[in-house]
């Protein structure tokens, strides 16, 4: 190549931080813009990361850190509401032998770790800014920021999230669905003995679980039918989410004393998204929960995306032929792994939604999970 070839990556999530990362290594002029002021640095509060996220993110040559930040596990227990456990089922290490099979952490720590390493790779990065315009040719993509300055790219990356706006600036007309559902979540201390998640199903809400994320500390989840927010005023989010986990025993009323603060206490919606047909309309291409989004009942939204950017960043570096081909081997190789999991994700949903009972939940985890097993 007589130049380096210019990119834009469009969201700085974990899809965006991650293509960044792997594109500079790969030796590509790479520019990451992201909406929000902050780069989404404290939002949140835990994530669960299966073997699978975890072995790309040691790609991103970032596990040391992830590793030390978290909470390492191999296991799952069912529990009845009061907190008796019924089943401890060994975790599939999705990520290969040699990593966990799960780690739970502080989402805002995982995004630091990840700015941290779009900082180092030497990627221009400008925040509190947004596309305005995107005009395709045959060679690439001109673009106006909404800082009034304009550039021109040869592939610009959409890493911008479930309402992403460009997929519908370049006539993509997919948009994510509600399931139903929705989940309350919120960080607190960690009690010495919860090493594992456990998950009630039943009582007051459909499921109710948590998750070690440090040393120190877990979050915890409620999920119940999904309410207009409007009729949720914010300042009730505490007192909602300690209604419904006050009912769940074993190790919640420790965890419950500690949700009084509903400024810490995450509500959102599960939604539903596949782009089906290609996730790119010229020199510009879908990754993460810009094409795809499932419940987090398989706890594999980020781990998907962060596939994506390994699978994308793989391609791209291959080739110098940019064109429909590779962005169609892309898709293809990611929508046989993503629609399943997707698919599975929604019918756990639906099957506590319509209260079937002889639901073979274990089963379709684990067919799934064994699938991710695989490469992406």
């Amino acid at each position: 190549m007589s130049r380096a070839r210019t990119i834009l990556v469009i969201g700085g999530g974990a899809a965006g931080n991650a293509v960044t990362v792997l594109l500079r290594r790969g030796g590509f002029a790479v520019d990451l813009i992201e909406a929000r002021d902050d780069w989404n640095a404290t939002a949140g509060s835990g994530i669960t990361l299966q073997g699978n996220a975890l072995r790309v993110l040691r790609e991103l040559g970032v596990w040391e850190q992830v590793r030390s930040s978290g909470f390492g596990y191999g296991s799952v227990g069912i529990t009845t509401p009061d907190g008796t456990v019924l089943h401890v089922a060994r975790d599939i290490r999705t990520g290969g032998d040699d990593l966990p099979a799960t780690l739970g952490m502080q989402r805002p720590r995982l995004q630091q770790i990840l700015i941290d390493a779009v900082r180092a790779s030497g990627a221009s990065v400008r925040l509190g800014t947004t596309v305005e315009l995107l005009d395709q040719d045959a060679n690439g993509v001109s673009v106006r920021f909404s800082d009034g300055t304009e550039g021109r790219y040869d592939l610009v990356i959409a890493a911008d999230g479930l309402g992403s706006s460009t997929r519908a600036a370049i006539g993509i007309t997919d948009k994510p669905e509600p399931t139903g559902m929705a989940i309350w979540r919120i960080a607190a201390p960690r009690p010495a003995d919860v090493t594992r998640t456990d998950l009630a199903y039943g009582g007051p809400a459909y499921i109710a679980g948590y998750s070690p994320t440090s040393d120190s500390t877990l979050y915890a989840y409620v999920v119940e039918d999904n309410r207009d927010r409007a009729s949720i005023p914010r300042a009730t989010y505490a007192d909602e989410m300690r209604r419904l986990a006050s009912a769940y025993g074993g190790f919640w009323p420790e965890i419950t004393k500690h949700i009084t603060d509903p400024a810490k206490v995450n509500y959102t919606w599960f939604h539903r998204l596949l782009v089906e047909g290609s996730w790119h309309r010229g020199r510009v291409v879908l990754i993460g929960d810009a094409a795809h989004c499932c419940p987090p009942t398989l706890a594999q939204g980020a781990a998907l995306s962060l596939e994506d950017a390994w699978v994308l960043a793989q391609l791209l570096t291959a080739t110098e032929s940019w064109d429909d081909a590779l962005f169609r081997a892309y898709y293809e190789r990611r929508i046989a792994r993503v629609r399943p999991v997707v698919e599975a994700s929604v019918q756990l949903g639906q099957w506590q939604l319509d209260g079937v009972r002889d639901a073979d939940v274990p089963g379709l985890m684990a067919l799934t999970m064994t699938m991710l097993r695989e490469l992406p």
